[in-house]
């Protein structure tokens, strides 16, 4: 992939930058393996509003992925590479030797006319494959890591993430996750080799706000610019600070740096080391 800038012809297009779609090899979705998004505009099914900032863009079909990768010691080959309008990563579309046919996140470097198979057994390392995180060497990169045997891959499935792997201790894998923490994850869980595609994906300037309208994302206005009956930072005359001890959310909760796991999670045990806090 690479990405396009445009001649400033306008303010809004002074920083525009888009996908070249130089690796697409297809422009329509298999029709079997698609269906219509519903709208929602981040109503529940009382009609209320329970995630602001969501609402229009345009009308999108959902691409059904193959998390599980459970067609077992069957090969498939690459069909087509698609854009996905729901993620950042490409999709692979697989044709299997049965005639079955299934999209897959796509790995950097994945053709079309190549070969991937998934399996339970050690297979061949190539970037696509899938098989036990506890047969992948210590320092191959890896993506769609599954948490539980069989539940389907989890972790790294956005554009260009990837997870190192560090070694596997009795049933265990020790995993950095692209955030920088430090897990341990069952040997039995499945993943796949290589990197997600599209790694030059948030990279992407929206540059202005009529492409965030069509990307389904309404405006968002600031706490502070409201009156205090609508938010706890409203009010005031001009540039106020927030006044509070510290920062709330628009119905008083603390916000900003405040942590949301359990302390007593079960999978807390498997991580060894925290993510790095952002300075």
């Amino acid at each position: 992939m690479a990405i396009k800038k445009v001649k400033p012809t306008s303010p809004g297009r002074r920083n525009f930058s888009y996908d070249d779609f130089a690796d697409i090899t297809r422009n329509t979705p298999e029709k079997s393996l698609t269906f219509v998004r519903k709208r929602r505009a981040g109503r529940n099914n009382t009609g209320k509003i329970t995630v602001r900032h969501q609402g229009g863009g345009v009308k999108r079909g959902i691409r059904i992925i193959d998390f599980k990768r459970d067609k077992f010691d069957i090969p498939a080959k690459v069909a087509t590479i698609e854009y996905n309008p729901n993620g950042g990563a490409r999709l692979a579309l697989l044709h299997y030797a049965d005639g079955e046919k299934r999209y897959i996140v796509a790995p950097v470097d994945l053709k079309v006319g190549m070969t991937v198979m998934s399996s339970k057994e050690l297979i061949e390392i190539v970037p696509g494959n899938a098989m036990p995180v506890k047969y992948i060497p210590a320092g191959v990169m890896i993506y769609s890591v599954e948490l539980e045997p069989g539940y389907g891959a989890k972790i790294a499935r956005g554009a260009g993430t990837k997870v190192s792997v560090m070694g596997v201790e009795e049933k265990y894998a020790q995993l950095r996750m692209p955030s920088g923490e430090i897990r341990k994850v069952k040997g039995e869980c499945l993943c796949t080799i290589g990197q997600v595609s599209n790694p030059e994906f948030f990279n992407i300037i929206i540059g202005k706000a009529g492409r965030s309208r069509l990307m389904g994302i309404r405006p968002t206005v600031r706490g502070t610019a409201m009156n205090p009956n609508d938010h706890p930072h409203g009010g005031g005359e001009g540039n106020q600070p927030i006044g509070l001890r510290h920062p709330k959310t628009k119905w008083g909760k603390h916000a900003l740096g405040v942590k949301t796991r359990r302390n007593k999670k079960p999978s807390t045990k498997l991580i060894i080391q925290r993510r790095k806090k952002n300075k």
